[in-house]
């Protein structure tokens, strides 16, 4: 065979190599494709809702939590029972002669219930709850009737702070009684934070007072 003849055959020879070559090649850049794909969805593990979309941080936030029957119990009785805290401490902060610890002790009760009388509230209105007790609440444990709360008003400074050491002992007791009900069975977070927060403070007052008391 001369060499004109030769160079068509192979030329043919190297289509047919080429042609066999394409389809393996393209079948290899189709795979890489694939497993590129995969890696990089791979790290997602969010599950996705049902369009595919990975979920993000806000989507899958609770909602704040409502309050309960518990926790608007626990607000409706907790925000007079705290008012009448305030007013016995003003009633012997306005006393001449006050021992000093007692007006001390009275002044943290203010600083602390205010706020939490504003919080219970806010509460309140967020749940679309009223403010009161149906009934109006009547026998919390611990509250003074208007004849103690007369004795402490009418008293002297001394006796009145023995008055006050007294009666806010069963009062705080009481606060604690109401807050342990609501870390039973309440639901709200903020609530039951604030409960555990009563029950601490108030208890460790109790303490103090009846070491008051006792000096």
């Amino acid at each position: 065979m001369s060499a004109g003849s030769g160079a068509p055959f192979r030329a043919s020879a190297r289509h047919r190599g080429l042609a066999r070559t394409l389809p393996a090649v393209a079948l290899g850049i189709a795979g890489l494709l694939a497993l590129t794909g995969c890696a990089a969805n791979g790290g997602d593990t969010s599950g996705g809702g049902h369009d595919g979309h990975s979920m993000t941080g806000t989507e899958t936030e609770a909602p704040a939590a409502a309050g309960t029957a518990a926790d608007v119990m626990f607000a409706q009785m907790m925000i007079p029972h705290h008012e009448q805290a305030l007013e016995m401490s003003g009633i012997v902060l306005a006393k001449d002669g006050l021992d000093p610890e007692v007006a001390a002790l009275a002044e943290e009760i203010q600083s602390a219930q205010g706020p939490e009388i504003a919080q219970l509230e806010a509460w309140l209105d967020e749940w679309d709850a009223p403010r009161e007790m149906p009934g109006g609440g009547h026998g919390m444990s611990g509250m003074l009737s208007d004849d103690e709360l007369a004795a402490l008003e009418s008293a002297d400074a001394a006796t009145a702070s023995r008055l006050f050491l007294e009666q806010m002992i069963e009062h705080h007791e009481g606060a604690v009684e109401m807050a342990e009900d609501e870390i039973a069975s309440g639901s709200h977070e903020g609530a039951i934070e604030m409960a555990e927060a009563i029950v601490a403070t108030q208890t460790a007052e109790i303490e103090r007072m009846q070491a008051l008391l006792e000096g």
